[in-house]
């Protein structure tokens, strides 16, 4: 018997202490954010701030354009009777136009959303200086 439970294979023990010397060093941000420092913290909510601004923004964005049209029609209450190919204007703007004007605004928003998480990878990922 050579120890290793009868069954007559031998085993072979495997150091990785070489293949932990090889591996690059982790970046300080990664680290920070990693072990929940107050860099990584601070980073985070740089992050989460950015986001909530955008949010913001593209909301005002949605109630000025669609909450100006209903005043607008009150203000000016033959501007709301003007027909445009047989369909009166307020009809046509806001039972038409706004789910275009929706995607639009949601598209922006995805992509400048992805942007600001682009933004936050590449700090992450910048090399210290």
């Amino acid at each position: 018997m050579d120890g290793d439970g009868g069954t007559g294979t031998r085993r072979t023990r495997v150091v990785l202490g070489e293949a932990a010397l090889r591996r690059p060093a982790q970046d300080r941000a990664r680290s920070d954010l990693a072990e929940q420092t107050p860099v990584g913290e601070a980073l985070v909510k740089g992050l989460v701030r950015a986001q909530l601004a955008l949010a913001l923004r593209m909301a005002l964005v949605v109630v000025t354009g669609l909450g100006a049209l209903p005043l607008l029609f009150a203000v000016a209450p033959a501007v709301g009777e003007v027909k445009v190919l047989g369909i009166e204007l307020p009809w046509l703007l806001l039972g038409v136009l706004s789910f275009p004007f929706l995607a639009g605004v949601g598209w922006a928003y995805v992509r400048w959303a992805e942007r600001n998480e682009q933004d936050f990878i590449a700090v992450i990922r910048r090399p210290e200086q």
